[in-house]
């Protein structure tokens, strides 16, 4: 069987392309190139689907959500809230699995940020 080898691509949309991949760029430090090629750090990726009634990913009309792994949570919410993103005050430890955080784009996109454990 013919398998899929990753994750190619996450395209959203943006009521301004340019001011939300600079928010991405300049608080997540995701540093892609004019044609949205970025060069990820090798890890694991999750693929999980989620009842249809959750609240997890925040708003009802979020059909998916974004996780980023992090090298550190603390540090990572500590920049965002310092350049006034909205970042959730919960965080969430599972053990063998990691900690995680969340923050909402400009665009009001919850992200999920995950330090693996």
């Amino acid at each position: 069987m013919e398998r899929v080898l990753g994750i190619g691509g996450y395209f959203l949309r943006a009521a301004d392309p340019a001011a939300l991949g600079a928010w991405y760029r300049d608080c997540l430090g995701l540093d892609a190139d004019e044609n949205g090629l970025w060069r990820q750090d090798a890890g694991p990726t999750v693929f999980a689907a989620f009842d249809s009634g959750t609240d997890y990913f925040g708003s009802r009309e979020q059909q998916t959500m974004l996780n980023f792994r992090v090298r550190d949570l603390d540090a990572m919410l500590a920049q965002l809230r310092a350049r006034g993103a909205a970042v959730d005050e919960e965080t969430q430890d599972l053990e063998g699995i990691g900690r995680f955080g969340w923050v909402t784009d400009p665009e009001g996109r919850r992200i999920e940020l995950w330090q693996p454990a």
